[in-house]
């Protein structure tokens, strides 16, 4: 079975509930503060291994605390850390999220996961090969994002880009991508403003498949001249923080097992609806099995691609 590496963030979430996000300057009570590993790097990584592939995460922690706490909760969660590597004198991620009626704001120190440099690239690729699985996201620095999506294709990689978070985005990566996922709104930002269906067929010029998630409608597919919408099942959200990431990594296990894109993306929708009935990050990602389970009690929603 081919592999997936996983290139990208971690952080550690610190999280708390709120009734609505507070104006410049004031204060409001919140409540069931907690603290969680997140990242998208780790989040999506820690997703594909519960899905059942070989998973190896490619990044940076610090040598704190965080970073004890994120490289145990990779490990236990079955993701091979043996490329996750440490920095001296430098904070791990942090991500401070606020959730409001089930949906999230962030705000992000990046810390270690910007020292993530095109030589570590050449280190976490080394033994990749054709087939393989290479994910990536943009909360390391762009430069590094471009560089490995091209190391990627040249090792005959299957590339998969989550284009999140948008800002500063280095468009010369979509040359380099297979499959290009970002959410509806990432989309417009890199379309100019587009419709997702339109933005999906604008980003699809560059060659590549484009997946644009939709939340609780389910996705939006370009692939080959052609789109398609696939629904998701419905369910009642408590927080969507690691939505988008269960369903990046649960395709990219899918794809790697050799599964055709209809049937993985169906997988990751489930995977990631099922993700959003619990709160956290890598704390609601769903096993396989259990997604199996909860895939055996809804209709088919699916569209024919």
């Amino acid at each position: 079975m081919n592999r997936v590496f996983v290139i990208g963030s971690a952080n550690m979430d610190l999280v708390i509930g709120a009734p609505r996000l507070p104006e410049m300057g004031e204060t409001i009570h919140g409540d069931n503060f907690f603290t969680n590993p997140g990242g998208k790097g780790a989040n999506q990584a820690v997703a594909a291994a519960r899905a059942g592939a070989k998973t190896y995460f490619c990044g940076l922690v610090g040598e704190d605390l965080y970073g004890d706490t994120l490289a145990g909760e990779l490990k236990n969660s079955g993701v091979d850390i043996s490329l996750l590597g440490r920095v001296r004198g430098c904070s791990s991620g942090v991500a401070v999220i606020t959730v409001v009626q089930g949906d999230n704001c962030i705000v992000l120190d990046g810390g270690a996961n910007m020292r993530v440099a095109e030589k570590n690239i050449d280190d976490y690729l080394k033994e990749a090969h054709g087939g393989d699985v290479l994910l990536i996201q943009q909360e390391i620095p762009s430069k590094t994002v471009v560089y490995a999506l091209k190391k990627g294709k040249e090792k005959g990689m299957l590339t998969l880009l989550n284009p999140a978070p948008a800002q500063n985005f280095d468009k010369e990566a979509l040359r380099f991508a297979d499959i290009v996922l970002p959410n509806e709104t990432e989309a417009a930002e890199l379309s100019g403003g587009a419709e997702y269906s339109e933005a999906a067929e604008i980003l699809a010029e560059n060659g590549c498949t484009v997946i644009v998630t939709l939340g609780a409608q389910g996705c939006y597919i370009f692939a080959d001249g052609q789109g398609a919408g696939i629904a998701c099942p419905k369910v009642k959200a408590a927080d969507t923080t690691a939505a988008g990431d269960t369903f990046c990594g649960y395709l990219a296990a899918r794809l790697a097992e050799g599964r055709s894109l209809e049937k993985a993306v169906g997988d990751a929708l489930a995977a990631a609806s099922l993700a959003v009935t619990r709160r956290g990050a890598q704390k609601s990602i769903p096993f396989a099995d259990e997604v199996e389970q909860f895939k055996s009690k809804q209709p088919d929603n699916s569209e024919t691609l």
